[in-house]
């Protein structure tokens, strides 16, 4: 399987990569697909059906309308948020969904959009769409949003055909350990290894430049979620705070004492990590990283490093999204970097162990010390398990990604004052986290149906 860091790092919208941007990519692709066997013109009415995870909490990750607008010929790093609303109430008052925004088709919300129970072999995490003509069924096919926006059909699964591409690195790996002993033969940092990769598929500047693209959109999640006031949409009554934080912070930038020093640090990587997810949990633009759901904790540990750093400049920031995802790579090759799958700490532990990967990386750590610091950070992540209440990603979802933001800030001071030589390594630790991930109950991955979900007032 080769992964690019454009796999992992990808611009959509919220509140779910698994829930919100791989659903909307999959109808897409199947209205592509409606258009190549020259069927979409035929269509007079559409079926969608949602199984396991995006059932159980497909309302409040708007799985519904995701699909819907990826059937209306919307796509996640293009759409405009706020024109999806409008949309959908358009749609429920007509009965009639604009399919690729050009022909018009019959859809009764409560008959076509159909919240099954059951859960599909392959994925938790599965979907299947169905178009009918005037004489009987067009073409269906099945779908599943397996982690960070990735999409799988049918004929994939039944092929084994799932790589993301078929392209040859001239630096692959498996594993941690074969990264670590790559970078020793050529004699490369992780980034510059994963430079190298990149370059399989496009030139450096063009590798420069997208990654620059991604800070970019991450800058302006940062800066839109710290304007953002009130209270967030879904019914839990939750206030977003990351403006009032913002505030304050800059009001106290002059005290330059070390206690209020050291506590304004960390309550940058607090605010940055609480704007990014509650921009999420409102629908906004963001970058998944590797998840919308973990999305908070690279920007807000990048932003940090921007702040901070006197040195810090557009290299640095290549330099950290590379290295940040040599060790996503090893999480989505060994483990899961889905919820639904695995629990948070497919999400939360492995966007915190790319962080820490990150900053250890730009910062001057070796190789060994780099991955020593990914280990850190998700090594006590493990067993984390999903439980958004009221199906909504906002509890525990925003706090968790400011607390992750903080941790692999320590695991990076950890490893920095180590040599790179530790007990557990961290393809043991991936490892672990799929055991755990497997020995989870369902109830505990991104159902609503366990844990905080059931044990809140709220609910």
């Amino acid at each position: 399987m080769s992964i690019s860091v454009f796999d992992l790092f990808k611009i959509g919208v919220g509140p779910s990569s698994s829930h919100t941007v791989g659903p909307m990519q999959a109808a897409y692709d199947f209205i592509d697909e409606l258009k190549n066997q020259d069927l979409l013109e035929r269509v007079v009415r559409l079926e969608i059906q949602l199984y396991g995870s995006l059932s159980a909490t497909g309302i409040g990750h708007g799985t519904d309308r995701a699909v819907i607008m990826g059937l209306m010929g919307e796509r996640p790093y293009s759409i405009d948020p706020a024109h999806i609303g409008p949309c959908i109430e358009e749609l429920r008052q007509s009965a009639t969904l604009r399919l690729d925004s050009r022909y018009n088709v019959s859809f009764l919300w409560d008959r076509d959009m159909q919240l099954l129970e059951e859960s599909l072999p392959y994925h938790p995490n599965g979907m299947r769409l169905i178009a009918h003509g005037d004489t009987g069924e067009l073409y269906r096919n099945t779908y599943y949003s397996v982690g960070g926006g990735f999409v799988v059909d049918q004929a994939q699964v039944d092929q084994g055909n799932l790589n993301t591409t078929t392209t040859e690195l001239p630096y692959e790996f498996n594993s941690g350990d074969e990264l670590l002993a790559l970078c020793r033969q050529h004699d490369l940092s992780i980034s510059e290894l994963m430079l190298e990769n990149e370059k399989a598929w496009r030139s450096e500047a063009e590798v420069r430049d997208g990654l620059w693209q991604i800070w970019e959109a991450m800058q302006a999640c940062v800066q839109q979620g710290l304007l953002g006031e009130g209270v967030l949409p879904g019914g839990l009554n939750v206030k977003r705070r990351a403006s009032d934080l913002y505030r304050h912070l800059e009001a106290a930038e002059g005290d330059k004492s070390l206690i209020s020093t050291t506590f304004s640090a960390m309550d940058w990587v607090n605010v940055y990590a609480l704007a990014v997810n509650e921009e999420n949990a409102a629908g906004g633009r963001m970058v998944t990283a590797p998840t919308n759901g973990a999305a908070g904790i690279i920007p807000a540990v990048l932003h940090y490093y921007m702040k901070f750093q006197a040195d810090a400049d557009e290299r640095c920031v290549v330099d950290f999204l590379l290295a940040a995802a040599a060790v996503g790579t090893l999480c989505k090759k060994n483990a899961s970097i889905s919820g639904a799958e695995a629990g948070c700490q497919g999400e939360v532990g492995s966007a915190c162990a790319m962080a820490a990967a990150g900053l250890t990386e730009v910062l001057g750590g070796a190789p060994a010390q780099v991955e020593n610091a990914a280990e850190i950070g998700l090594e006590h992540n493990l067993g984390l398990t999903c439980d958004p209440v009221g199906g909504l990603v906002q509890v525990p979802c925003i706090e968790r990604n400011a607390m992750a933001s903080v941790k692999a800030i320590n695991a990076t001071q950890l490893a920095l004052h180590g040599d790179g030589k530790h007990f557990v390594s961290l393809d043991q630790v991936i490892r672990t986290m799929r055991d755990t991930g497997n020995d989870m109950k369902d109830k505990y991955k991104e159902t609503s149906r366990g844990g905080l979900a059931v044990n809140t007032i709220e609910c």
